[in-house]
């Protein structure tokens, strides 16, 4: 597995990934109605994913020659705005490496600290990342969060 910044031609595998992530994973937090307005996978496009901002950085991992998992990091905000892994590809080390790497490019444009809202079943994941619990909340998407911090 490697981790590298994402192409605008990488755009086109995220948005069947992250409605992939979702349907697998969202259930552990959220009922199905919620997952399903989560995912809205047939609302999603490539262009969804803008990897050429320069505020923001997206990045994936690649394993077994797929795109298995992409990050997100919104510098203006020094937030963390996503990380999801395929499925098919979870367990494997793709979101701690995919987390590691926002967090060190965040680090390398001067931010000492990143937030995120977690959704309900990442808050675990984002805890043993180094995140701490700063409060509950609610997405933009109506879905209830937990708004989280870490010292880099």
């Amino acid at each position: 597995m490697y981790v590298r910044p994402a192409t605008r031609e990488d755009r086109t595998a995220l948005p069947a990934l992250h409605a992939a992530a979702v349907e697998a994973f969202g259930p552990d937090g959220y009922d199905v109605d919620q997952v399903r307005k989560w995912a809205k996978a047939d609302d999603r496009s490539p262009d969804d994913y803008d990897v050429d901002t320069a505020d923001e950085h997206f990045t994936i991992a690649v394993r077994e020659s797929e795109v298995a998992g992409f990050g997100h990091v919104v510098l203006g905000a020094g937030e963390v705005h996503a990380v999801y892994v395929h499925p098919e590809h979870a367990g494997h080390g793709v979101g701690s490496a995919l987390l590691a790497e926002l967090e060190g490019y965040a680090r390398g444009q001067g931010y000492s600290a990143l937030s995120l809202q977690s959704s309900l079943n990442a808050v675990g994941f984002y805890e043993r990342a180094g995140y701490e619990r700063v409060s509950e909340g609610e997405s933009p998407g109506g879905l209830a969060v937990v708004e989280m911090r870490k010292e880099l």
